[in-house]
């Protein structure tokens, strides 16, 4: 997709957070990886976000993350974008983890705040700043300080829209009224990083979503933004609200996302495999609601 990135929508609309499979050694999945990438695209998705949050990229290697983006352009070639996680909290490591994406084949980047030393804004500003000259590669900004800890404030978000390689938002910053300050003074495409917020960040201008709950229900969450771009804004409405008790349990009943979307996909034989310590698995009790809302959902 590399030669057919849109403006608007430089990554498309509809974008899963995927999951990085795992063996039950533990061992990176690559070929669960590239069946679950080809699923996920057969089901409505634009593109695919590698080495994210729900990817586990704080316990994948930098090698992992490489063989990861490969495999996976080996399995959609172009018929979706893939956008690799290289955030980290040194800025000198994350150009290393942008150049290497760029050679495996990425079509973007996912480029998070540096988190734990809590920079100030002209600090976050450069490091962004030095990863977008470093590669010839569009970004897409993180905003998700519930994790990093720091926020890329408004303003901040407005002078690097400037840069010509600063192209995309995740926003995970829960400011909506932030949010629409940045969409009304720049042309940075926003995504939704929070599946709550699809419709209603997309209905004010947004591109498209990142999501994690699209790891199993791909072709659910496609549908909200089909009907609203169809005008049938109703429909879109009573579409998310269908949706919202998986995402609920997903993403807001005290376990990450990464948990409880492993454990679902596995629970319906898909890729999945187990989460890398500290994290641990999804008990039975917690994957039996996620199935039980899951069923729901797809035979409303």
């Amino acid at each position: 997709m590399t030669t057919t990135l849109l403006t608007a929508r430089p990554f498309g609309r509809a974008l899963c957070a995927m999951i990085t499979p795992f063996t039950e050694a533990g061992a990176l999945d690559l070929d669960g990886a590239q069946r679950l990438a080809d699923l996920l695209v057969s089901e409505g998705c634009d593109g695919l976000v590698l080495s994210g949050t729900t990817g586990e990229s704080p316990t994948t290697t930098d090698a992992e993350k490489s063989a990861l983006v490969r495999a996976v352009r080996e399995a959609v070639g172009e018929r979706a974008s893939i956008v690799a996680g290289v955030g980290t909290s040194d800025t000198r490591h994350t150009v290393e983890l942008a150049l290497e994406a760029e050679k495996a084949g990425a079509d973007g980047l996912l480029v998070v705040t540096p988190y734990y030393s809590r920079p100030p804004q002209d600090a976050v500003e450069a490091h962004f700043r030095e990863i977008a000259d470093a590669s010839a590669l569009p970004l897409m900004l993180y905003d998700i300080p519930g994790r990093t800890g720091t926020r890329i404030e408004p303003e901040t978000m407005i002078r690097l829209a400037a840069h010509p390689r600063i192209v995309a938002v995740k926003d995970c910053a829960y400011d909506f009224l932030g949010t629409q300050k940045v969409l009304a003074r720049t042309e940075l495409a926003y995504y939704a990083g929070c599946d709550e917020h699809n419709l209603a960040l997309y209905a004010v201008g947004a591109a498209g979503y990142v999501s994690t709950v699209a790891n199993a229900v791909p072709r659910r969450l496609r549908s909200v933004l089909d009907a609203f771009d169809a005008g049938d804004t109703a429909r879109a409405a009573r579409l998310q609200q269908q949706a919202t008790p998986l995402i609920d349990l997903m993403m807001a009943a005290g376990l990450p996302g990464t948990v409880t979307a492993k454990g679902l996909l596995g629970a319906l034989g898909r890729p999945a495999g187990p989460v890398r310590a500290p994290l641990r698995p999804a008990g039975r009790e917690t994957v039996d609601g996620l199935l039980a809302a899951y069923e729901r959902l797809v035979t409303a």
